[in-house]
């Protein structure tokens, strides 16, 4: 297939870069991401009485809350983690070797940019089945090339996804984008920045206990129970996040509350398809329950997108 190799030094000719902005967005877009609730999310923080100098959120996802949060207080102390491990990969390289990647980016992207539909294709299955290759026999010196493979396949394939098979291959197919920017330099460069004084880890949430103690809010954002028994989008990684572990996490979150921490959990309202669905309502009933209008974004079905309620549950 050809392709048409661009120097680094020139990429600025085809994105030219715009006034520095230290203010912050998610990097990746993210099933369930949580832009369109940041309205109501924020209006949890507990940040005004300076108590709270600590963040926690063990299910960071796209990030949408921990960067709103580092876009509006300067905290002690905030902690991250995920169990998807390429996530987590590049969060870090991110903070760590942020020149490196950025190279890596414009490389791509300007080689993607002048390709036709069907080389576009043939270029992107190419880095799909690299970025698989690392995810199973990649070694450490192979992380930022996975980091940068990571951020260009969820900026060119369908919807933005990052959905996994049973074997843990990344298998979304390429997006119709005329042209993607795959390298947001000045926004990566802002976060590299606020992320350097931020924990980073991959580890299951449970470990976060450590961190978490009196002077800590705590964003839980696990993978949402499916509302239908269609909707099985189940796979940001290759574990499943079942009714049973549902409930291990609502058992932590008590645990928590009584180290006195501050707890906002986000999930699914199962009642937006049977009325008489009380699971949250039941395993969180020491904790208080809010409704909230949100907008399903991704569904193979146009016609299942809309308004539907989202559960907002709080120990204070």
């Amino acid at each position: 297939m050809p392709q048409t190799i661009i120097n680094f030094k020139d990429t600025k000719t085809l994105y030219p870069k715009k006034n520095e902005n230290k203010t912050v967005k998610p990097f990746l877009k993210w099933a369930g991401g949580k832009g369109q609730l940041l309205y109501e999310i924020e209006k949890y923080y507990p940040f005004s009485d300076k108590k709270i100098t600590k963040y926690a959120e063990p299910f960071v996802g796209g990030g949408a809350v921990l960067f709103d949060i580092l876009n509006k207080y300067d905290l002690d102390e905030i902690y991250i983690s995920d169990i998807n491990t390429e996530l987590i990969n590049t969060y870090c390289i991110i903070r760590d070797n942020i020149e490196d990647l950025i190279e890596m980016l414009y490389t791509m992207q300007n080689t993607f940019i002048l390709l036709d539909k069907e080389e576009r294709k043939a270029y992107y299955m190419q880095k799909r089945k690299r970025f698989n290759e690392l995810k199973v026999n990649g070694t450490e010196n192979a992380n930022i090339e996975k980091a940068s493979l990571m951020i260009f396949l969820n900026r060119t394939c369908f919807n933005g996804l990052f959905r996994v098979n049973k074997k843990g291959f990344f298998n979304v197919p390429m997006g119709s984008y005329k042209n993607p920017i795959i390298c947001d330099e000045n926004n990566l460069r802002a976060i590299s920045e606020k992320l350097q004084r931020v924990i980073i880890v991959c580890r299951d949430y449970k470990k976060s206990a450590d961190f978490i103690d009196e002077n800590t809010f705590v964003y839980f954002d696990p993978p949402y129970r499916p509302i239908t028994n269609t909707a099985n989008f189940t796979a940001y990684t290759e574990n499943l996040f079942n009714d049973e572990k549902q409930i291990e996490l609502a058992r932590f979150v008590d645990d928590i509350h009584k180290k006195c921490a501050k707890v906002v959990i986000s999930n699914s309202d199962p009642k937006n398809s049977n009325i008489e669905d009380n699971f949250f309502d039941n395993i969180y009933s020491a904790h208080k329950i809010k409704r909230v209008e949100a907008t399903r974004m991704i569904n193979c079905n146009s016609k299942a997108r809309g308004k539907i309620t989202e559960l907002l549950i709080s120990n204070f």
